[in-house]
This record gives structure tokens, sequence and C-alpha cells, in this order.
């Protein structure tokens, strides 16, 4: 007699459904389930055969808190939305930049500018002039703003073939223009962020799953360091050096990015140690910088970089920002489809 019958004998119909139940929950605990995200590839570094930060190898400590933010995410291609949408009538890429702030404001972005769109710009303003000045260097055509009116509805972002949130803080979206990002993004839209946006919407999960899963926690000292390419078949990494000095925050981030190819990170040997606002903790060996995805349809391209302002200025003496002028570049023309995206 089996097992099975021979308990069923003695415990009857809703004791077998309890003791079936017991059975599956036991072994289901013996099993590591690791959720799947993007077009089933496997969650953290190096998922879908990009390249690992240079720790790769390790278990990774953060693959327990991968989120399930219903949406088709990852590297796989087939997580876009290739609908072929009309963005501009010219046939010219078109970006626009949006800078609106909440309560934090980084010295590159200069002051709070006039509401509407493309509102004067003054020497201040480095971070905005830097794009408007890459885009006459790299043939796309940028626009800018801070009112969030220029976004709440999915047809003022239609034109455009890549959004830049730069540097963005806390909550500056409302409802309507949420509702127009994500629609956007759904169409096969294309968005960057870069710096302190890992530091907005915290309270979104979409918003959070369209940066990788990932967010600003803090950052040690403004120092210097250095980068390093860890993959360079992408089109904003692959004309960069292996390694390259730079200068910033060096942000640590919670949750810890998954389902993404990272692309850069910071060698955690160059920055100094210690824990929070006094140093560098990183994540056990892994500090990545910039990664990109397929996002819920979309191509999201990410960077923590970028802090300080002689990184945007023109003809900066800044060591590295020629490198991270070539990478921001190439993650805008590559989220906008004129470039391969995430390869």
């Amino acid at each position: 007699m089996s097992l099975r019958s021979a308990l069923g004998t003695s415990l009857g119909n809703a004791g077998q459904v309890v003791l079936g139940l017991a059975i599956l929950a036991a072994l289901l605990a013996g099993l590591h389930l690791t959720p799947a995200v993007g077009g089933g590839g496997p969650p953290g570094p190096g998922a879908d055969g990009g390249a690992a930060p240079s720790s790769a190898g390790r278990q990774d400590p953060y693959r327990d808190k991968v989120a399930d933010y219903g949406v088709c995410r990852g590297t796989d291609p087939a997580c876009y939305n290739d609908w072929d949408l009309p963005r501009a009538t010219d046939g010219r890429v078109r970006v626009l930049v949006f800078t609106a702030t909440g309560v934090s404001r980084h010295a590159h972005l200069g002051p709070l500018l006039p509401a509407g769109m493309n509102p004067p710009l003054t020497s201040a303003h480095v971070a905005q002039n830097a794009v408007v000045r890459w885009g006459q260097e790299y043939g796309f055509e940028v626009d800018w703003t801070e009112d969030v009116r220029q976004l709440d509805a999915p047809a003022k972002l239609a034109p455009y073939d890549a959004v830049v949130f730069l540097s963005n803080s806390r909550t500056m979206l409302d409802d309507a223009s949420q509702t127009a990002l994500l629609q956007y993004v759904r169409s096969g839209g294309g968005f960057v962020a870069v710096h302190n946006t890992l530091g907005a919407m915290y309270h979104w999960p979409w918003f959070q799953g369209l940066l990788g899963g990932a967010n600003f926690y803090d950052h040690g000292p403004h120092r210097d360091g250095q980068v390093l390419t860890v993959d360079r078949r992408d089109a904003s990494t692959k004309d960069l050096p292996r390694r390259w000095d730079f200068r910033d925050e060096w942000y640590n981030l919670e949750p810890f990015p998954t389902g993404v190819r990272f692309l850069a990170e910071v060698d955690t040997s160059t920055i100094g140690s210690g824990t929070g606002f006094n140093g560098h903790p990183g994540h056990d060996g892994e500090h990545p910088v910039s990664w990109c995805q397929y996002y819920d349809g979309g191509r999201a391209w990410v960077t923590s970089l970028g802090h300080d302002p002689a990184a945007w200025t023109e003809d900066s003496a800044l060591p590295g920002a020629g490198s991270f002028e070539t990478h921001v570049v190439g993650g805008i023309l590559s989220a906008a489809g004129e470039r391969p995206f995430c390869r």
C-alpha cells in the first residue's frame, strides 16, 4: 500500500488535502527559486549573456531582492514593442530633456527654469547646455523643460525618440505625467536616466523598475576614482577605454539593479572604504554605475554618473570628461534607436 493510501485510510479526504499541501511546501522549501525577468533570462549581473561586473562569479547576495514589476523586462529584445511609431516628421532624432526637481537640486542644473518649453538657459545651466551642445555635434534635436505640464499627455511625448530625465529628485511627476510616461515607454519610446534621477519617484514601483529595479540610497564623499568599462559591445561603451579616471559621488544603490546589462562600474579599490556618507561601502565588491535594459515595451539606459559640473562643461579639464560625454551620448542615441541598443 502506498503512503498516500495508508494515510488516506485514517485521515479522510480533508486530511489528505492538508497533508498534500504540507508535502508540497516541504518540497518547495528545498528548492532555490529565482524569479524570472525579461524574456525568461536570469536576473542579476550578466543576464542573457551580458557582461557582469568584475567580481562576477560569486553568489549574488542581492538576487533574493529581485522584484516583480508586472512587465516584460531584461536584456531580451522580445520585451521591446517595435511599433515603428513616427517620432519626427523630418526624420531627425528628437530628444526631450526633463530637469524638474522636488527638494534637492544639483549644481549642474543651475537655477530653476521658468515654465514652458525651451526657456532661456544661462551659463549656470551646464548640464542642459551640454546636452544641447551634444545634439548639435552629434546630429539630434534637443528640447528642454522643467514644466511637468509639457509631459502631461502621451501626445506631448510621442514626437520624441528619447526622453532624458536628468538629475530629477523626489516627486516631480503628477498623475497625468506618470500616465503619459508609462504610455510613451510602452509604445517603444527611449528613456535615459542620469545621476540623481535614481533618487526620484521612490513611491512609484513602475518607475523603480524602469531604473533597473534600483534607487539611490546614499553616497560617500565627492572624490576621484576609476571607472571600469565592463561591457564594450554597447554603443555607449565601445569607444571607451577599459579604465578611465573620473570624479563623482559614486552612488550606493538599494535595491541592487537586476535583469539589466551592466556597462560600467567603479573600481572600489580606487575610492576608499567606509560606510554611508563617510565612505563607499559598495555592493559586496560590485559597484555598477551604468546599465541598460528593455522595460515594458521601451528602452531604458541609466547611469549614476554626472555629479560634478565640470563633467558637463565644454573643454573641461576634469579627467574623464570626454569619456563621460561619449558614454552619455551613446546612451541617448541607443535609447532613441539611432544606434544598436543594449548589446
